[in-house]
């Protein structure tokens, strides 16, 4: 049986994500050996999900991941916006439009996410009345739609020049040609990247707990400081955060291979 380019390259990455956890978790369990560490792997599934009176109840962990995906979902559609703006203002004949896109995407990538975590939750939310997950929610999405901007730009750029100009010997303005031509096309292009993003974005959320935001990071922290079950509760964490980073990257690959055999 012959295997395909493609598969082979997948098996390849799928031998090193497993050797890179195998390494991990004896890395882990060495620590604590030298560590004298006394595991309660017992006391965990109750943090994530316990049955009460034959009801499922979802634990601390499980509800910090629910606010992971919310932050992680609203940040991702607010990104797409500030993305596809900001690429179309880089794309724009004005001079403004251009130069104030230019300044938004040179002071997002220029300087740490913390930073702007920070500023933005102590200066403008409060002028904004903003509450922590809406401050949360912006701050994300100003941080990666400076990167969805680029991939916008990239996917529209990669439309061959003859079909805006067919566009326009129709008769469509430019609003048109972009609405009905142009991003169309650009869209089968950008689909990959951007479950990229959307990938690095549920990582980048954990973030969001140095602001008091109840995601994920921050009920770990709250039941480690409660019980004290600092690798159990990491490593539960770490294996969530990658239950769902795995989904997005599986759904990343299969859109690239799709899109692969469509061209």
């Amino acid at each position: 049986m012959t295997l395909t380019r493609s598969t082979r390259r997948e098996l390849v990455g799928w031998l090193q994500f497993a050797l890179f956890s195998a390494l991990v978790a004896g890395g882990v369990i060495y620590s604590a050996t030298r560590m004298n560490y006394n595991w309660r792997w017992g006391e965990v599934p109750r943090y994530v999900l316990r049955i009460v009176d034959g009801q499922w109840i979802p634990g601390p962990l499980l509800k910090g991941l629910a606010v992971t995906l919310e932050i992680s979902l609203w940040s991702f559609v607010c990104a797409l916006v500030i993305g596809l703006f900001t690429a179309l203002a880089r794309l724009s004949d004005s001079i403004v439009a251009r130069g104030l896109s230019r300044v938004y995407l040179e002071a997002i990538r220029n300087t740490p996410l913390l930073v702007q975590l920070y500023l933005f939750y102590f200066v403008f939310a409060p002028i904004l009345q903003l509450d922590r997950f809406a401050a949360a929610v912006l701050s994300l999405a100003l941080f990666e739609g400076a990167f969805a901007a680029e991939i916008f730009r990239a996917g529209i750029l990669a439309v061959p020049k003859g079909q805006p100009e067919a566009a326009a010997s129709l008769g469509l303005n430019r609003t048109q040609t972009y609405r009905f031509v142009v991003l169309p096309q650009a869209l089968r292009m950008m689909l990959p990247p951007l479950t990229s993003l959307a990938v690095s974005l549920v990582k980048h959320s954990a973030i969001v707990s140095v602001i008091a935001v109840f995601d994920l990071a921050n009920e770990a922290r709250i039941v480690i400081s409660d019980t004290f079950l600092t690798f159990e509760i990491w490593l539960t964490t770490a294996a969530l955060y990658l239950a769902v980073t795995i989904v997005l990257s599986l759904l990343a690959s299969r859109l690239e291979r799709r899109f692969a055999r469509a061209s």
